[in-house]
């Protein structure tokens, strides 16, 4: 044991071991890069339909993900109120 007690823990690296600066118009113009997420298949061809569109979120500046993330969200919320209804049937 160090006199310090802390034998064995390695301190946090300082802002020199996160390499050199990058310009802010590289970053800009790195543009969107897809995930590469796979969607694996529900057993609902309803479900799946909907669910293919976040790929769409792959494309599209962060921005727009929103739009993406709410069009599915109201999608899957229509497929199990038509689920739900049929079941009540």
């Amino acid at each position: 044991m160090t006199e310090t007690g802390l034998e064995g823990v390695v301190p946090a690296p300082g802002p020199e071991a996160a390499g050199p600066p990058v310009a802010a118009e590289a970053v800009a113009d790195a543009g969107p890069r897809p995930m590469g997420v796979v969607l694996d298949a529900t057993g609902n061809t309803e479900v799946d339909a909907v669910l293919v569109r976040l790929q769409d979120a792959d494309l599209l500046p962060t921005e727009d993900h929103v739009e993406v993330y709410e069009d599915v969200h109201r999608g899957l919320r229509d497929t199990l109120t038509r689920l739900d209804d049929d079941n009540r049937s």
